[in-house]
């Protein structure tokens, strides 16, 4: 025996009614022996309430009526034979002047009792039973319809009434037994008292009614039919990512039901509890699909929790004073108080202290439990025992749930580490003994956020999200991008991490989209956008997005773009820049701006402010974690300027190179700003700092390459002549180095806290001597690399390895989060 209960949405609509057709005639075929419960038409009964309370106000409006009946009518004439028809809309239309006629005795008497009222919403399932019923008949087989209120007994508590199970129990055996062959269709939601009356079941009352006949009729399992794939591990519709859940026990299903998932009441299936059968959550649009199956026992899974919930719309209490510690019988009083108002109280936290204890309750009963506990103790808080009642609005709850919990370690550690890491502060903690919740109160418009963090933490089988915003489409950017485009496919499949581009702006233009900018199309939508480039609007929509996992990248040379940095790292985002600005300019703001990274807990990364893509700020980083003690570092870091010296050979002149320099892309439009040694001194600057020394600018040594007539003339023109008027300057040093057989190269040293960069010749035996094309090269000498200092080189500009870097960062900034 199956009980099956098919809820508002499953009944709403032909196409919804074909599918149930379709379930049922499948059971059918396998010869399952079943009841049907069903519930209202969707929508139907919140129509009912309106007529109802319109009427108690003397304002029915007919055309409501009319609804509710022609919602009936279509899907008679659309699914009943013509030939049928006629029984059951006349059977409707009864019913249809019942509820006309009591209506309008409401709007005479402008008064609605629970009794009244109860009746009056009885309508909704009364109808649908005898509509499905009629269906049944002529696509399945004998059916007949049940008026539950016949034998489902309560008491006379109107709305909410309480069933006599030994009495119902018996009624509805016997109505099953003596219908072998018969069809049941139960009304769902109604009872009747022993009076006869109509009563109802409260919430979830349909499903009360299918729990109540599984226990009567022992049967073995209740499948609950909906418009979902079962129960899911979030809400869907807060957290793309979420899944169905294909086994949970009774324990997990209340608790994720009790913390806002909807899918079932769980008061209402105690008597399926008790009797340990199985509930099986269905999708009546997917019947194919499993759906969730919850019974007394959780199957084993990989994950140490089963789902997260959530609620909306909270408010905390807090109530706190010395007149609390190691007061007997106030938590008792406390709580009596609001019981007896009907304030239900959705979670309790207790400083060890017994100083203050916090309250979640819904918003809209906040100010009357308030209110309450002021009356109930106006002396202590006179006598300053308590301090005045405080309450903080516009919060939510999310809620970790799963019995796995209290055998894995690290839970709740993974659970405040995910939420830490997006910048969400938490309110109130409670934990049961149980250990199958941790639940936390949070700002309500963290709500999405938090979900969405927690689940990439726990479901690791899932892609991980990164939310970027990039910012700068040059020629680094657009390789960015491309790389992203190209390599997303692998970093999915091999690296579990989906990066998707909500945010992009160019000098002129900028456009976002939460669910990802096509990488394909980026420049189409860019160009498309009608949003002018702005900033200070742009890092304002990134902060209001308030999505989980948020990087910011900056691919442009910008001096202004920096100043925002801070700003963005107090909205608990990452950086990844190439850009050298921040870390070069002064030191104060260099410290500045990590140690507001090391206080939002979030990353601030910079590979390619160095090296390009060559790891050099991460191995001296790790030189450092290990232990290590940095001693000397020498580095050539301007690929243009070794390109330049590694050409400046034989015949050909310095004008010439670095005009073939400028034209392969390896300069700035004014090669000057590359051989200025600007660049390569905020470079040694940056590897300084972050080696732990206190140094600005000013302080750094520099000789320049370029004699004053090329440093100071008026145009890049005017340069190139003037390189070739002092070519007899270059050509001595080209052949001072040819004659000693060394080398011309760029060094940088750091050593001692002081940084020199200068032009020097070196010979063979000298590490940078073989160094070839663009490449850059850094030697570390450190306690450990003192007798042979670790070296790194490589390509040292280019597009492509800097964006290649940029997207390095990126990439272990995901392996981080």
């Amino acid at each position: 025996m199956k009980i099956l209960k098919f809820g508002g949405t499953s009944v709403a609509s032909v196409q919804s009614l074909q599918s149930v057709i379709g379930i049922v005639q499948k059971e059918k075929a396998n010869n399952t022996s079943i009841v049907i419960v069903t519930s209202a038409i969707g929508g139907m009964t919140n129509l009912l309430i309106k007529m109802a309370e319109d009427s108690a106000h003397g304002n029915f409006d007919e055309n409501d009526l009319v609804k509710f009946q022609n919602k009936h009518f279509e899907i008679i004439k659309s699914l009943v034979e013509i030939t049928a028809q006629n029984p059951i809309i006349t059977q409707l239309k009864l019913l249809m002047n019942e509820l006309e006629d009591l209506l309008q005795g409401v709007t005479v008497l402008r008064e609605l009792s629970f009794q009244t009222k109860d009746l009056i919403i009885s309508y909704g399932e009364r109808c649908s039973t005898l509509l499905l019923t009629k269906i049944l008949n002529q696509y399945v087989g004998e059916a007949e319809a049940v008026n539950s209120s016949s034998y489902i007994i309560t008491d006379s508590y109107f709305g909410q009434a309480n069933v006599d199970e030994k009495v119902s129990f018996k009624n509805i055996k016997e109505l099953v037994e003596s219908k072998p062959n018969k069809l049941l269709v139960f009304a769902g939601f109604i009872a009747g008292n022993k009076e006869g009356r109509v009563t109802t079941l409260g919430r979830g009352g349909s499903d009360y009614t299918a729990a109540l006949l599984a226990a009567a009729l022992d049967a073995e399992a209740i499948e609950i039919w909906t418009d979902v794939n079962g129960m899911m591990t979030a809400d869907p519709r807060l957290v793309k990512k979420a899944f169905s859940l294909h086994n949970l026990s009774y324990t997990e299903a209340m608790e994720l039901s009790y913390f806002g998932a909807k899918v079932i009441y769980p008061p209402t299936m105690s008597p399926a509890f008790k009797r340990k059968i199985p509930i099986v959550i269905k999708n009546t649009f997917q019947s194919d699909f499993k759906g969730t199956r919850i019974q007394f026992e959780s199957e084993k899974t990989s994950y140490p929790i089963k789902g997260i919930s959530s609620i909306k719309d909270v408010s905390l209490v807090n109530v706190k004073g010395s007149g609390l510690v190691g007061k007997l019988g106030f938590s008792g009083r406390l709580f009596s108080l609001l019981a007896k108002q009907n304030i239900n109280i959705i979670l309790i936290t207790q400083s060890s202290s017994e100083h203050s204890i916090t309250l979640a309750v819904k918003h809209d009963e906040v100010d009357k439990a308030k209110e309450l506990i002021d009356e109930e103790f106006e002396l202590e808080i006179q006598a300053k025992l308590l301090e005045p009642v405080e309450v903080e609005n516009n919060l939510g709850i999310i809620a970790i749930v799963g019995e796995n919990m209290k055998q894995t370690v690290g839970v709740s550690g993974k659970l405040f580490y995910a939420l830490g890491r997006n910048g969400i502060n938490v309110r109130a903690i409670a934990q049961g003994s149980s250990e199958y919740n941790i639940s936390v109160v949070i700002k309500e418009d963290d709500l999405s956020k938090s979900l969405n963090a927690v689940h990439d933490a726990f479901f690791n089988h899932l892609n991980k999200t990164i939310h970027v915003f990039n910012v700068g489409v040059g020629n680094i950017g657009a390789t960015f991008l491309n790389q992203l485009e190209k390599q997303k496919e692998y970093l999915s499949q091999n690296n579990d991490i989906e990066i998707k581009l909500v945010g992009l702006s160019n000098s002129k233009k900028m456009v976002f989209n939460e669910h990802g900018v096509d990488l394909l199309n980026w420049k189409d939508e860019l160009n498309n956008s009608e949003l002018e480039a702005n900033l200070d609007e742009f890092i304002s929509i990134m902060d209001h997005f308030n999505l989980p996992n948020c990087v910011f990248v900056d691919n442009t040379a910008s001096s202004t773009l920096p100043k925002y940095y801070k700003q963005i790292f107090e909205s608990s985002i990452s950086v990844v820049t190439c850009n050298k600005i921040a870390n070069s300019s002064s030191y104060k703001e260099y410290a500045e701006l990590k140690q507001t990274a090391r206080k939002y807990g979030i990353d601030f990364l910079y590979e390619t402010n160095v090296g390009a893509g060559l790891p050099i700020v991460s191995v001296l980083k790790d030189l450092q974690m290990s232990g290590d003690r940095l001693l000397k570092i020498e580095a050539i870091l301007s690929g243009t300027i070794s390109y330049i010296f590694n050409h400046f050979k034989g015949e050909v002149t310095f004008a010439e190179v670095v005009k073939n320099a400028q034209e392969l892309g390896y300069t700035e439009p004014d090669p000057r700003d590359d051989l200025s040694g600007v660049d390569f001194m905020r470079k040694m600057l940056i590897l300084a700092r972050d080696a732990g020394y206190q140094i600005e600018a000013e302080d750094v040594t520099i000789d320049s390459i370029l004699p004053k007539s090329c440093l100071e003339a008026p145009s890049v023109e005017d340069f190139y002549q003037s390189l070739v008027d002092e070519n007899e300057y270059f050509e001595s040093i080209k052949l001072k180095a040819e004659s000693e057989q060394k080398v011309i190269r760029y060094i940088g040293v750091l050593e001692d806290g002081k940084i020199t960069i200068s032009l020097e010749l070196v010979d063979a035996q000298h590490p940078f001597y073989s160094l070839s094309g663009s490449d850059n090269i850094i030697s570390f000498t450190t306690e450990r690399y003192k007798e042979r200092p670790l070296v790194v080189k490589g390509p040292g500009a280019g597009a492509e390895v800097t964006a290649g870097g940029v997207f390095a960062d990126l990439v272990n900034l995901s392996s981080i989060r």
